[in-house]
């Protein structure tokens, strides 16, 4: 169960720490005292069905833990969870196609919670193989992850040319989602020795060293020369399904003219 504990209060005790919100400003948001709050964290007191769900909500816990909560508490969960060919899900499947379609040549990538690679249009999957050998791409026994594609010998950093200026702030995003997704935990920590590794044993003293340009920027060393890109990410609104909760579209853009006439060039 993502995010949680085998029990209830340290559940939602963690939950709060990990928003940096206080007991106090939670109380204030539910409309409930602060010992209420308290006694429910410590296991004191059981919320109500109503209370809990709004306590997880103004905490905008993952939907996946918002379940497991429920059912923690002895209630029934509220969120499905629908496999991606569901045909309720087919409107969705439409839009994240049209998503990808819409950004070719350019490359754009559909990626779960666990930075599972779901789908690609054809600049990512052109991308992909110029950054990438054939092995570094294959999934053990699902689909390829790109968090393993991180740490893979002839993966996505071994062409990376600027690792010590993005390595460090992917590390830090990492960490943080892996508050609410612990079961990504193992890849942070591999991609952390594997810095560790690549910049001497160390790294920065901080994860956001002042900024030389607006949006950070990833470079390659390729057979097409240096290619630049910055990337931006989509998610779907107000989602009511884990599945579509859990699923981000990340766009990426040339960040040179140069790097923009080799994928127009490449990708056809």
């Amino acid at each position: 169960m993502d995010g949680t504990s085998h029990n209830l209060p340290e559940t939602l005790q963690r939950t709060r720490q990990a928003r940096r919100v206080s007991q106090l400003e939670l109380s204030l948001r539910l409309g409930v005292s602060q010992r209420h709050v308290s006694f429910v964290e410590n296991g004191r007191a059981r919320p109500s069905r109503d209370l809990l769900t709004r306590w997880l909500g103004e905490l905008d816990a993952p939907l996946a833990l918002r379940n497991a909560a429920l059912l923690q508490a002895g209630f029934a969960p509220a969120f499905r969870a629908s496999t991606l060919e569901d045909p309720d899900l087919a409107q969705a499947r439409a839009a994240l196609r049209q998503l990808l379609n819409a950004h070719d040549p350019m490359p754009a990538l559909v990626l779960d919670a666990q930075w599972n690679l779901l789908q690609l249009n054809r600049g990512g999957e052109w991308l992909a193989a110029t950054l990438m050998a054939p092995e570094a791409l294959a999934g053990s026994g699902g689909p390829p992850n790109l968090l393993d594609m991180l740490v893979h010998p002839m993966g996505l950093t071994r062409k990376l040319i600027n690792l010590r200026e993005a390595g460090p702030a992917f590390l830090a995003q990492m960490r943080a989602e892996a508050v609410q997704q612990p079961a990504l935990a193992p890849k942070v920590s591999a991609f952390d020795a594997l810095l560790r590794q690549r910049l001497t044993g160390h790294l920065p003293a901080t994860a956001h060293p002042a900024p030389e340009a607006p949006v950070l920027t990833l470079r390659f060393a390729t057979e097409h020369g240096e290619l630049a890109f910055f990337r931006m990410f989509t998610t779907f609104g107000t989602p009511q399904d884990i599945t579509l909760a859990s699923l981000k579209v990340e766009h990426m853009f040339a960040a040179d003219a140069a790097t923009a006439a080799v994928v127009r060039a490449q990708v056809r």
